[in-house]
Parts: structure tokens; sequence; C-alpha cells
């Protein structure tokens, strides 16, 4: 990887790095906010999926937009400018639904940023190092969310800010990482001729394949809101809000450290087997959460949630970029992220009633169901291939 390329990478890192801190001061709370406001499993369902749901729709437009106008950096910082600002909603909530509202609206910005910013990172790489430069863009974006929760855990616990107090200080925080991005050099390809409607007829069938398979592993991968509010309900009072962001940081410390080891060893054997691996770790988290109720579990668990994690975040990008060709990048990657994050609506929404109907256990049943099912199709649809 080129010094110039690895510059790009960093300074993007680095704007996801703050913009995480600001939102994982934010996110291990907001399940606890939300029941704090009396919201039940539905409505962290809600704020968990439709936000990410919805918003996916623009993941798609906003990579198609950026491939017809051949330019990628002007969308990214709208993207993290707008969800910046509506970051500044949240301290201002009445109700769970009023959180689902705004967290709808700070999704949107994550929508219109991620396709054309995860295109920069491809273009800054070659084939035989894209895994391992998704894989430091990754670690740096969770190293933000590891410094955002243990932030967050030391003013709730040591100093005793409210819960208000603390969203309306991440949102302050979340305008900083636009700094970084001024820095950062846009790669200009050829303008695409023609209209601007989607063309996800381009795309191989080979990549359809994959995005089918990285699907129906998001169709169970609901949201990290349900890990937190198990690990609320088995302790009381400030143990029960501080443990649980303890157990998030847990979670992003090892992303964090997993993701550029994970990105550089599907270089060397493979995307297909890369994913296979984090896809299984993922069907062993969900099964340990339904099986185990010791709070002494919760330490392993959350590391092995976070193994996965570190494995399928770069590893999945990473094989998208691969089987797309340069000039329609953008809309093969806009198109697997829209593509999972609606899978994400049904994925919280079907965890947030078994949550509420049946028990805790069957909300962690579907996941290890649901990852299982993807596990075959990887392995009976999609050929080995990029990376190797």
């Amino acid at each position: 990887m080129a010094r110039r390329g690895m510059t790009n990478i960093l300074l993007l890192g680095a704007t996801s790095l703050i913009t995480d801190l600001s939102s994982d001061m934010i996110m291990p709370l907001l399940p606890l906010f939300i029941a704090s406001l009396g919201g039940g499993g539905v409505v962290v369902g809600l704020a968990g999926g439709l936000g990410d749901s919805l918003s996916s729709l623009l993941k798609v437009v906003s990579g198609r937009i950026s491939d017809v106008i051949g330019r990628r950096k002007l969308l990214v910082l709208l993207g993290y400018l707008s969800s910046s600002v509506a970051k500044l909603l949240f301290p201002l909530a009445q109700s769970g639904y009023d959180v689902v509202a705004i967290r709808f609206f700070e999704r949107m910005g994550k929508g219109i940023r991620t396709a054309p910013r995860d295109a920069l990172v491809a273009a800054y790489s070659t084939e035989s190092t894209r895994g391992k430069g998704f894989g430091i863009h990754r670690a740096m974006d969770t190293t933000g969310a590891v410094l955002g929760s243990v932030l967050a855990l030391l003013l709730i616990w040591v100093f005793g800010f409210s819960m208000r107090t603390i969203l309306l200080m991440a949102a302050i925080i979340g305008f900083f990482a636009l700094l970084p991005l001024y820095f950062v050099e846009d790669v200009k390809t050829s303008p695409l001729s023609g209209s601007s409607r989607l063309a996800l007829a381009g795309l191989s069938p080979q990549l359809k394949r994959l995005i089918l398979a990285t699907t129906l592993f998001a169709l169970g991968n609901f949201s990290y809101m349900f890990f937190v509010l198990r690990a609320s309900t088995l302790f009381s009072e400030r143990l029960a809000i501080a443990v649980p962001i303890a157990l998030y940081i847990v979670f992003n410390i090892v992303y964090a450290l997993s993701t550029i080891p994970a990105g550089s060893l599907s270089d060397r054997i493979g995307r297909k087997r890369g994913l296979l691996v984090g896809y299984g770790l993922f069907f062993f988290t969900c099964v340990g959460f339904a099986l185990f109720s010791s709070a002494w579990m919760l330490v392993p668990l959350f590391m092995l949630y976070g193994l996965s994690y570190g494995f399928i975040e770069p590893i999945e990008r990473a094989y998208v970029s691969d089987l797309a060709r340069s000039e329609l990048r953008g809309t093969a990657l806009g198109t697997f992220h829209a593509s999972v994050g609606l899978a994400t609506l049904p994925a919280s929404l079907m965890a947030g009633f078994l949550w509420d109907a049946v028990s805790y256990s069957a909300t962690f049943l579907w996941g290890a169901c649901a990852s299982f099912t993807a596990i075959c199709a990887l392995v009976l649809l999609v050929r080995d291939g990029g990376g190797q």
C-alpha cells in the first residue's frame, strides 16, 4: 500500500474515530435511556433497526451518485455533518419513540457517507492489501467506540453526570470529526455517462450471491442493544448501568484489536474463509447468550461478540470491493450496505418481539439460526475468490 494511500486511510480513520467516540458515548446509554423513558423490547428493536434499515436506502443512492459524478468526498462530508447535527436532538427526547425518530435522522447521515467513504478506502489500496486497508479503518473506527464508551462510563460512574448531559456532550464532540476530513484527498473517477438511475444489472452474479449471503446473516444480526439489555438484567441499581457499559467497552476493545489481523488474514487465505470464521463466531456468541445466565459468562461472551465483528466488518467490505468493477464500486458498496441495512429492521423487530413475547433466549436463538443459514448460503452459493 503506497504511503499516499495509507495517509488518506488514516485521515478517514481519524474522522471515523472521532465520530465513533461521539456515537459510542451515546450508544451504550441508548437502550438504558429508552428503558428509563418507559420503552420496552419492541421500542428498543425499533431504535436499533428502523434508522439503520430505512437510511440504508441512502447508501445505494449516495454510492451511485458518487459513481455518476466521479467524486466521493463531498457526500462523505455531508453525511458526517448531518449526523452531528441530528445528535444534538437526543438530549431533548421525552419518550422512547422520540429516540426512535431522532436515531432515524442520525442514521441518515451514515447512509449518505458510508458507500462513498468505503469506495475511497478501496481506491487507496490494492486487492492484495484491501483487507488490511479496511481492517485499519475499522480498527480506528472501533478505537473511537472504545474511547467513547470509556468516557461515558467515567462521566456517569465517577463524575455522576446524567444521561441527558452526556448525550449533549457527545453531540458537541461529533463536530470535531470534520477537521481531519478536510485534509482527505478525493479520488476522482470518470463520471458515468447516461442516467443517474441505479444500475444494479451491472453487478456480477458472484457479487449478487455474496450480497444475498450477507443479507441472510443480517436478518439475525440484530442490534447490539439486546446484548447490552441482557447484561443489564443481571444487575441492579447503578451496576445495571455501569456493568453493561463496561462490557460494551470489552466488546469494542476486542473488535478494534482483531480487525487488522482478520483483514490481513483474509488477504492471505481468501475472503470466503475469513468470513465463514466471522459468521461461525457470531453463531457461538448467540448460542452462549441463549444458554448461559451467569453474570461471569458475560465477559467471554462479549469478547466473542467483538471477535466476530472483527472478522465480519472488514472482510465483508473488502470482499464486495474485490468483486466490483472500480467504476461501479460506489454502487456495489451502496447496494451491499442497503441490502444488509434493510434487513436490520426485521432482524431487530423480530428480536424485540421474541424478547417481549417469549424470552431473551428466543431472541438469541433467532440470531444463531440466521447465522447458520448464512454460513450454508456462503458455502453453497459463493465461490472462493477475492484476496487470494
